[in-house]
């Protein structure tokens, strides 16, 4: 990078002061085109702080606005300068007024360009009577597909569209799966009577029936905004390909040059893994496999080939930055084109003659890098790199010397303007934040270390402190945690994968066996990752702070990293304790808080006192590799603080128990209990103890009550009975059981609802958890007329195959003027005892225009 220094301000145009005239401080002119790249930047964030979309005339407006603004400040700017000799300098207020509006007018442009983007591709959104219809696609691969065990996933470029034959309009890119794999038939779902799935590949054209519907993520406190992610993806319908024996098959109609770019990536990719991971489950080394989906990912950016236990290691390690296409690799990848093609280059008088080398060197490591990171996927890190590569290349080119702060948000607005939605993406803030620290300190501190090996140690420990005081508070405000033993791991694995697995994984595309020998040189650093994870103490996870609190502890983060007298970096402590420190609110004593989590088709319901918690059910199974607890309850808890005191799981079913282990295993001190079976493979994990009749305790002043099963109940005379009979009934009570109350019941069904009802059971309660989803089987008008609930929760996946809340159950909570509450349509539902009549719905907290709004039910 050339020498970075401030631009002299006498040599400005119009700086020159007439005769006689008193010299006037000098005007923070130069600060404009940097105030104008912040306000690029301010722009987008504030208009992706939208709960909807304005119209677009109003956008347009923004940028009528801009114009303006613009058009002032010039004017302002240039006022004084062209009245000849006798003209007067622009004064400081409207030097100063002019770098303000500079600042409004590349705001305003930004929000108005970003909100007619938006705008415009909302409009290309699925239509709502197309969700759930078969429609016969025809289409092109766009992106390399992705296998699993339940199938393969595929992103298509639509070409066309039918329904029942009629020519219909979708979105120009929908994601479908097509199933069919181990864990499917393992589940006892109908796999065998789809078609399993045939080998495609990127850049394929085919034709094939799908079911679709508008991307509907899970909208949890804390949790991941999936449709955030599909937003920035550009896919705007998700799916499932029909394939039953009733269904017209899918077929390939022929291989395309389009997306040449996933089409090496998928070549390459599978090259990979079948030199280093096709069935290596069989072999000797059955990590072997894991360690190819590394691999891949170095080479091609493919972070899902990543087995979930090696992404766990190396976030609790802290080093998952470099197990992707990073900043680091690909400036590594520019530093060796440029020095491969300046050496070559040298050997030519000619080319010398007609460019010298160091230009050649230059645009070559810039260009190589730009394709490089193009086949790596083009995620926000890339982007950065080649942005900032660009920019000093086109500098050295021309002989100027920018400040780092001009450079870093040149860089920072260049890869806003192209994607204004990477601002919601965590890593757009790590790549930012870190490049920037290391700017704002290594000028200062380039000298103080020799260049021999000890010398390129010091300074490699150094860089690597300073990112980890400036990147920490960012971490635990982004994910709640942090890796305590993260510089150690990162001393060791950046020179390793940067210097040594990267390259021979960048060899391997010339020559095969380098991808061998990568492997080889992952394997000594997975061992010493694993035996650094094991680590007591290893992570730090922290409840989730405030906004204020987590920009404060960046800020204190920062001034930490810097190089100043410590007297000065102390002051930084008192901005990190709130982070540090923050705990969030609990209910008072006498009274409870009851968190419905929006896991999909399942249960999962998390009840707090003043000092306890219980978990009721832990929703559903998705995957062999994902469930409900892994991918929801566990980031949940962590981010509420929560110690789980008892874990109740209802009954056997997988969508109560899918994410038990991965809470037990978080939760090493929860008891557990439940209706699940003696060799149920949870026993194993922790022994359950059955809930009966008559279990009462109290916690904090409130009461909870199991209410079924009897005992005896789960006798197999004459026959077994079904899992959902045995399902634990609990209420839940505030003032010591004479307040505001709730009553969770499982999949119980009418039969058991007789039951609970003929025995007289306590059953009143203010919110009523909703018997099996919203099934026909339950909710009968008995229990109904017990409970007498103000609210009823119906905690269902959206459009689920087993079509609940069935339209007869939700009219029977209508006519009883029962609110009902839908998880689909709500998110995580909050229901507090100190305030009965009301619940807090995820999905209108903080609402954002590019969630999916589901249309309002006509029955």
């Amino acid at each position: 990078m050339p020498a970075i220094s401030a631009p002299n301000a006498s040599t400005l145009p119009g700086s020159e002061v007439p005769p006689g005239v008193a010299e006037p401080a000098q005007p923070v002119v130069p600060w404009r085109l940097p105030t104008l790249l912040l306000g690029v930047v301010a722009g987008a964030a504030l208009q992706l702080q939208q709960p909807g979309l304005w119209s677009m005339g109003a956008y347009a407006a923004l940028l009528c606005a801009a114009l303006v603004a613009g058009w002032v400040g010039a004017a302002m700017r240039s006022t004084g300068r062209t009245g000849g000799p006798g003209a007067v300098p622009p004064s400081r207020w409207r030097a100063v007024a002019s770098v303000a509006l500079a600042l409004c007018a590349g705001a305003l442009a930004m929000a108005g360009v970003s909100g007619l983007r938006a705008t415009a591709y909302l409009q290309q959104g699925l239509a709502p009577a197309l969700e759930g219809q078969d429609i016969r696609v025809t289409g092109v691969v766009s992106a390399m597909p992705q296998a699993n065990e339940a199938g393969t996933r595929l992103r298509l470029e639509v070409e066309s569209a039918l329904l029942q034959g009629t020519p219909v309009q979708l979105p120009p890119r929908i994601e479908v799966a097509w199933y069919g794999g181990a864990f499917l038939r393992e589940a006892g779902d109908a796999v065998d009577l789809q078609r399993q799935p045939a080998p495609v590949r990127a850049g394929e054209r085919w034709e094939m029936t799908v079911r679709l519907k508008a991307p509907h993520g899970l909208r949890n406190p804390y949790g991941f905004d999936f449709e955030l992610w599909m937003w920035e993806q550009g896919v705007q319908a998700t799916g499932y390909v029909r394939a039953g024996p009733k269904d017209e098959p899918p077929r390939r109609q022929a291989s395309t040059w389009q997306h040449p770019v996933e089409q090496a990536r998928q070549s390459v990719r599978d090259a990979i893994l079948d030199r280093l991971g096709r069935g290596a489950e069989d072999a000797s080394d059955p990590g072997r496999a894991r360690i190819a989906g590394v691999v891949a990912a170095l080479v091609t950016g493919d972070q899902r080939a990543i087995d979930r236990a090696d992404w766990d290691m190396f976030r609790a390690t802290g080093v998952a930055h470099l197990m992707s296409i990073s900043g680091l690799h690909i400036t590594l990848f520019a530093w060796l084109a440029a020095a491969v093609v300046g050496a070559l280059w040298r050997r030519s008088t000619r080319l010398c003659l007609w460019a010298p080398a160091p230009t050649a060197a230059l645009l070559a490591g810039v260009v190589l890098a730009s394709a490089y990171a193009l086949f790596s996927g083009w995620g926000v890190p890339a982007q950065r790199t080649v942005t900032m590569l660009g920019i000093v290349a086109l500098l050295q080119w021309s002989g100027r010397s920018w400040p780092w702060p001009q450079v870093w948000l040149l860089a920072c607005a260049a890869v806003v303007v192209a994607d204004p939605w990477a601002l919601a993406q965590p890593g757009f803030w790590l790549s930012f934040v870190a490049v920037g620290v290391l700017f704002a300190t290594n000028p200062i501190a380039k000298k103080a270390y020799g260049s021999g090996a000890k010398g390129h140690f010091y300074a490699l420990f150094r860089e690597q402190w300073v990112v980890t005081l400036a990147l920490t508070p960012l971490s635990l405000l982004l994910f709640g945690q942090v890796s305590v033993v993260g510089l150690v791991a990162n001393l060791v694995a950046i020179p390793w994968v940067t210097l040594v697995v990267t390259p021979l994984a960048l060899g391997g595309v010339v020559w095969g066996p380098l991808w061998s020998l990568a492997a080889w040189s992952l394997q000594p650093l997975t061992v010493l990752l694993q035996w650094l994870a094991q680590w007591p103490g290893a992570v730090l996870f922290l409840p989730a702070a405030p906004l204020w609190a987590g920009m404060a502890a960046v800020a204190g983060g920062a001034l930490l990293a810097m190089r100043l007298p410590w007297r000065l970096r102390l002051l930084a402590l008192p901005l990190l304790l709130p982070v540090f420190w923050w705990q969030p609110a609990r209910p008072a004593a006498g009274q409870f808080e009851l968190l419905a989590a929006d896991i999909g088709q399942g249960n999962a319901v998390l009840v707090r006192t003043a000092t306890h918690t219980l978990l009721y059910d832990a929703g559903p199974r998705f995957s062999r590799e994902s469930d409900a607890g892994h991918r929801v309850l566990v980031p949940l808890l962590r981010a509420l603080g929560e110690r789980v005191d008892v874990l109740m799981l209802s009954h056997r079913d997988a969508d109560h128990t899918g994410g038990a282990a991965a809470v037990l295993a978080q939760q090493p001190r929860a008891e557990l209990t439940g209706s699940i079976e003696a060799d149920h493979v949870l026993q194993a994990q922790r022994p359950a103890k059955p809930c009966l009749a008559g279990q009462r305790w109290e916690w904090d002043g409130v009461t909870f009550e199991v209410l079924h099963p009897l005992a005896g109940d789960d006798a197999p005379a004459p026959r077994a009975p079904r899992p959902n009979t045995l399902s634990c009934v609990l209420r839940v009570a505030a003032a010591g059981g004479s307040g505001p109350s709730a009553l969770l019941v499982g999949d119980i069904e009418a039969a058991q609802e007789q039951a609970l009802v003929a025995r007289g059971a306590t059953l009143q309660a203010d919110v009523l958890l909703v018997p099996h989803h919203g099934s026909k089987t339950s909710s009968s008008p008995a229990l109904l007329e017990a409970v007498r609930p103000r609210t009823a929760l119906v905690q269902a996946g959206y459009r689920n195959r087993f079509g609940h809340p069935a339209p007869d159950v939700l009219q029977r909570y209508r006519e009883r003027n029962i609110h009902v509450v839908e998880s689909a349509r709500c998110g995580a539902a909050t229901w507090v005892s100190s305030a009965p009549g009301g619940v807090a719905c995820e999905r209108d907290t903080g609402r954002r225009y590019w969630q999916h709004s589901m249309v309002p039910r006509s029955d």
